[in-house]
């Protein structure tokens, strides 16, 4: 044996799909006490984890799926937060770069944290019931928001089988309630940081679009599906198999990033990639589906699709679904005008992987626009439980 090198250490870990991502959930007190506080070894401990950098875009040599939607960490422990039980801290791990984003939220794993905290002891016993629904107060660490999960009990363990079925997960599970509180992002100086619901957005080599630019759930540039020569019922394979469509992207979203007050220059975007979100939007039109579903008009409000990390989502980041809910609820935005305008506190959408409905509390207050809640249906389940190996040098 090769002495110089370090023999494998291993870390306690939890294998866990939330929503339509799935992710390396730890328990802060578990990890390598170097990795206990942010900074470079907590970086490059997940990097490994996952297994990035990867030049191949495989994640071979690591528990990463190859996607934006699988290639992700979660960090929780207990709050010491009034009125919270856990702290949750999201790292969106680069696939062929570095770095692990720290900028925003995942709102589909998101309805893990409550019962993989739990499943850890994190909550007070006398808090669990026999049967039934316990409510896990989660402080969301990366944007400073409260989530609320509501977890189902059977015989005193959460309940993760069940008959809720979630369009861009193959099997049906349990149910978790998500309620997302005062959604808008504090990183922005507002819900819409330009102070408008629509802006003009000009992007060099794309042209001038109509643009709305919202702080909720994840920042995110909403953009007309027309004005860029689509149809909103795109999949992923008529976006991502163009590598010129997705230099646009990247080059909107870098634009938009700017006009946010999210980044300064257009060089920051290069490593800000989980932030902001960029989407584009339609009327309700009929389409297939990934899954092979029938998606009818009739059955919808709009439809809506939405890049992560660089390319099209197969479904729709919990994230963004908050983004959408919100921004249909105020009319005169682009999503509200898509799905039809007027009032509305709730809508339905359809995505590459099928539908999807999430609500909206909003109120007009002193002139500007108030979320106080958006809430939608999510499901989670526990994949693989024990250790993750990392060499020992990693550290």
């Amino acid at each position: 044996m090769n002495q110089s090198h370090p023999a494998q250490i291993r870390i306690p870990a939890t294998y866990i799909r939330g929503g339509t991502s799935k992710g390396v959930f730890f328990n802060l007190a578990d990890l390598p006490a170097p990795a206990q506080q942010p900074g470079r070894s907590r970086d490059a401990m997940l990097l490994r984890v996952i297994g990035s950098p990867d030049p191949y875009g495989k994640q071979t040599d690591g528990m990463g799926g190859a996607t934006s939607s699988t290639s992700k960490t979660v960090i929780v422990s207990p709050s010491q937060r009034p009125g919270h039980d856990v702290d949750y801290l999201f790292g969106q791990v680069s696939i062929d770069q570095p770095f692990v984003d720290w900028s925003g939220n995942c709102g589909n794993l998101s309805a893990a944290v409550g019962p993989f905290a739990i499943s850890q002891g994190m909550l007070p016993t006398e808090r669990i019931p026999e049967n039934g629904v316990v409510e896990v107060r989660i402080w969301q660490a990366n944007i400073g928001k409260t989530i609320i999960n509501r977890v189902p009990i059977t015989q005193g363990q959460v309940q993760e089988t069940g008959d809720f079925e979630l369009d861009g997960v193959t099997f049906p599970a349990a149910e978790i309630a998500v309620d997302f509180i005062d959604p808008a992002d504090d990183e922005g100086s507002a819900m819409f940081p330009t102070g408008h619901l629509v802006d003009s957005l000009e992007v060099p080599g794309v042209g001038r679009l109509n643009a709305t630019l919202i702080n909720a759930g994840i920042p995110t540039i909403f953009l007309n599906a027309a004005e860029l020569g689509f149809t909103g019922c795109e999949l992923q394979d008529d976006i991502n198999g163009s590598s010129e469509t997705l230099k646009r992207f990247e080059t909107i979203r870098a634009h938009g990033a700017i006009k946010m007050g999210l980044i300064s220059e257009l060089a920051e975007a290069e490593s800000r990639q989980h932030t902001p979100k960029v989407a584009f939007v339609a009327p309700a039109a009929n389409y297939t589906a990934s899954s092979g579903i029938a998606v009818e008009d009739q059955n919808i409000d709009l439809v809506v699709r939405a890049l992560s990390m660089g390319k099209l989502h197969h479904a729709m980041m919990g994230t963004a679904a908050v983004a959408i809910g919100t921004a249909a609820a105020i009319p005169g935005t682009l999503v509200n005008t898509a799905a039809g305008g007027g009032e509305r506190d709730q809508v339905v959408f359809g995505h590459p992987s099928g539908t999807l409905k999430v609500g909206a509390e909003a109120a007009l207050v002193d002139g500007e626009w108030q979320v106080t809640k958006a809430s939608m249906s999510r499901s989670a389940r526990v994949l693989m439980e024990g250790w993750v190996r990392i060499p020992g040098e990693t550290l």
